[in-house]
């Protein structure tokens, strides 16, 4: 179940990629319920400057989605400990002991702290939570702390949105009317490059 979870959290916004230039413009608050991705917010904080729709459902609609499958990585720490971070890293080395030794540092120092900031760390915010869970913290805390780390980040992007406004919006309609060509060619080459392989 957990691999399954985590596997779904990376291949959901593969499949819902070909949406991204049909939903942008058209339903930019069905986008970022689905996708949560930083061009959502972004453009959902835009359209709050002119007047389309609220800051504060700019900021709360991507929550869902940026949260869904942040559990699985606290209870596969929580279940498998140590063995987890060499499977998220890429397996046993000494690179990955070192990261491992600095992970185990950053946990045991800043822990809460981590997850709230996790979206701004250099440091996949994968790694922090299963970080959490191997630490022994709580699910119902991980979850308060997460929530308060998406809404930050969240918030951060709908307000450079808001900053940008009308700006962004050309973007946005630059990319919804260019972006699903382009997500179509990038389909095709790497369905050929697997294919190669």
């Amino acid at each position: 179940m957990i691999l399954g979870a985590i596997a779904a959290g990376g291949l959901l916004p593969l499949a819902l990629l070909p949406l991204v230039p049909a939903l942008l413009t058209s339903h930019p608050a069905l986008l970022e319920l689905l996708r949560g991705s930083t061009t959502a917010i972004i453009n959902m904080g835009a359209r709050a400057r002119v007047g389309e729709t609220s800051l504060v459902l700019a900021v709360l609609l991507a929550v869902p989605s940026l949260m869904m499958f942040d559990w699985a990585f606290w209870w596969a720490g929580r279940r498998w400990g140590d063995r987890v971070f060499v499977w998220l890293l890429g397996g046993s080395s000494p690179r990955t002991e070192r990261r491992l030794a600095r992970l185990h540092g950053i946990e045991s120092r800043v822990g809460p702290f981590a997850v709230v900031l996790a979206y701004l760390l250099p440091i996949p915010s994968a790694l922090i939570y299963a970080a959490v869970g191997d630490g022994g913290m709580r699910l119902g805390v991980f979850l308060v702390l997460d929530l308060l780390g998406t809404l930050l980040w969240s918030g951060l992007l709908a307000g450079a949105g808001y900053g940008f406004g009308q700006q962004a919006l050309d973007v946005a309609n630059a990319v919804s009317h260019y972006g699903l060509w382009v997500t179509a060619a990038l389909i095709l080459i790497v369905a050929v490059r697997v294919r190669r392989r």
